[in-house]
């Protein structure tokens, strides 16, 4: 498979997301250089770019902090176009056997997970400190709840909201926190989806949990195992140097040292434009995690959910093994691969475990607890899911026949690039600059290129003029787009429940695939159905 090769030595030396590229195309399979280096090359390949800016070109382009997200270059090997889902034809669920009742539009795509009632399986976030979160919150919060999804506030809004007020080393206020959780509950319908709050190690520390459980009201607390920035802990770009020092004094680490005399002249003369915040990771134990869910319940917590990484299979055990003993409602588990703030370009390429392989691992650890008769949390899979296939596959495949273990999946880059677009494109639209084929398709003002726009002032009447189109364009990528494909998928299967798809309705389609999953290759699949029905 040679294209496979040439994509992936060709990343080696010049990525998009360091916005570098080689002289010449056809670049050498080992190291990714031109097989020619000449000193007069006018471009910025990986190692110029390094020469120059050393630890900048570990990151995706800090220019676009703020304004962008990131994911993976790296062909993973495995990932959902490697399997098909199955038509049905004769046996019919979910429904009755009614012409005039089994219609696409008829499916439900209606889900539970971790107790949290959902319109579509799917959780938005986590949207924490980064620049893009808060630039495009409104959207993100209001969207998710008009289309009954979960979003998940992220880590460090606390920390890093200038405005709050921390008294003993504890939060007591914050404005950006209290702003956030109070745009989803403004179009909240009180029954599906919710607003969740995520706390790393740094806001264990300020005490945001307690926070935002009893001053906010929160309902669900999100603890956040080790990961953030990919393994090592989250991290953003601050291009203030007062901040720098603000975010320094509350405890965080930033690089390089703001206090430094050295370092602020470099930052004044222009050398360097943003520093760098990084988050600790914890290092959680059997007993005191267990003890800790056990207080956050105390505290008032309704739901808990566990989050982490993509962890080599040993921790992957040692995770569902602790979610267990301590009841967590639900765990999510997100796959290698991207961020929506700034994890290291190399370490979405090269580590951790791609969301098929995790899912696989994370499946066995059910059927093992399953089979003891233990707790089993509601699975959560993250990692590069855009569409409604996508989530139809992850979700089948975690069905043994008694329904799936992998109740949703949480979607982050995808939700901020429809409110990004969204934003911008109202932009255009102001100012007269909308793309010509575009304008003549869908037509040059919102109200015109947003299908679901009708059918919201139906809805919500007067109060449709507080929806941000942001929101509008989210709530038009879930429900109208995702959430009808769904039903579109689950009714060539034959399956007018969500529950209900299974991994019989899947087939691999390559033996890499059917290996890793133990879903049957195609000639695999029924094989004893043409005898027995034939003969």
């Amino acid at each position: 498979m040679p294209e496979r090769v040439d994509r992936n030595s060709a990343s080696l030396n010049g990525k998009s997301t360091t916005g570098t590229q080689t002289r010449v195309r056809d670049t050498s399979p080992t190291s990714g250089m031109c097989p020619i280096c000449i000193r007069d090359c006018p471009f910025l390949c990986e190692i110029s770019l390094s020469a120059f800016r050393g630890r900048e070109a570990l990151y995706p382009d800090p220019r676009q902090f703020g304004y962008s997200t990131a994911g993976a270059l790296k062909d993973f090997g495995l990932d959902w176009s490697h399997f098909n889902i199955q038509a049905s034809l004769f046996k019919t669920e979910g429904i009755e056997e009614d012409s005039d009742l089994a219609l696409f539009h008829n499916a439900s795509t209606k889900t539970e997970v971790a107790g949290i009632p959902l319109k579509v399986p799917i959780l938005t976030g986590a949207f924490g400190s980064t620049e893009v979160a808060r630039l495009n919150w409104d959207g993100l919060a209001i969207g998710s709840a008009l289309s009954g999804a979960v979003v998940t506030i992220g880590e460090n809004v606390c920390g890093m909201d200038r405005d709050s007020v921390i008294t003993g080393g504890k939060i007591v206020e914050s404005k950006e926190l209290k702003r956030r959780v109070e745009a989803f509950r403004k179009f909240w319908d009180g029954k599906y989806g919710e607003v969740v709050v995520q706390t790393n190690v740094e806001d264990q520390r300020l005490g945001v949990d307690v926070y935002a459980l009893s001053k906010l009201e929160v309902n669900v607390i999100e603890r956040k195992w080790g990961q953030g920035a990919k393994a090592i802990g989250g991290e953003v770009r601050i291009r203030n140097i007062d901040k720098a020092v603000m975010l320094k004094k509350r405890g965080y680490i930033v690089i390089p040292d703001p206090e430094d005399p050295t370092v602020q002249q470099a930052f004044k003369d222009g050398v360097f434009k943003s520093f760098e915040r990084h988050s600790r990771v914890g290092f959680p134990k059997q007993r005191g995690f267990v003890e800790d869910i056990d207080w956050l319940r105390q505290q008032g917590a309704k739901h808990v959910i566990l989050k982490t990484g993509a962890y080599r299979p040993s921790a992957v055990a040692f995770t569902m093994k602790l979610a267990s003993e301590a009841k967590i409602e639900a765990v999510t588990f997100d796959g290698a691969g991207g961020g929506t703030g700034m994890s290291p370009v190399p370490m979405m390429d090269e580590m951790s475990i791609p969301t098929i392989y995790l899912e696989s691992m994370v499946l066995k650890c059910a059927q093992i607890l399953e089979k003891k008769g233990k707790h089993v949390p509601d699975i959560i899979m993250a990692g590069g899911f855009i569409c409604e296939t996508q989530i139809l596959k992850s979700i089948a495949m975690s069905n043994f026949g008694n329904g799936p273990h992998v109740k949703a999946v949480l979607m982050g880059r995808s939700p901020l690039t429809a409110v990004m677009k969204a934003n911008y494109f109202k932009q255009l639209s102001e100012e007269g600059k909308l793309p010509r084929a575009f304008a003549g398709k869908y037509g040059d003002t919102p109200d015109k290129f947003y299908i679901t726009a009708p059918k919201l002032k139906e809805t919500h009447g007067e109060r449709f003029k507080e929806i941000p189109w942001e929101a509008v364009a989210l709530h038009t990528y879930l429900s109208d787009r995702v959430g009808v494909g769904l039903q579109q998928l689950l009714a060539g299967a034959r399956r007018w429940k969500l529950h209900l798809i299974s991994r019989n309705d899947l087939m691999a389609l390559t033996e890499r695939a059917s290996k890793v999953t133990g879903i049957p290759l195609p000639e695999d699949v029924e094989r004893d159905a043409f005898e027995r029905i034939l003969e």
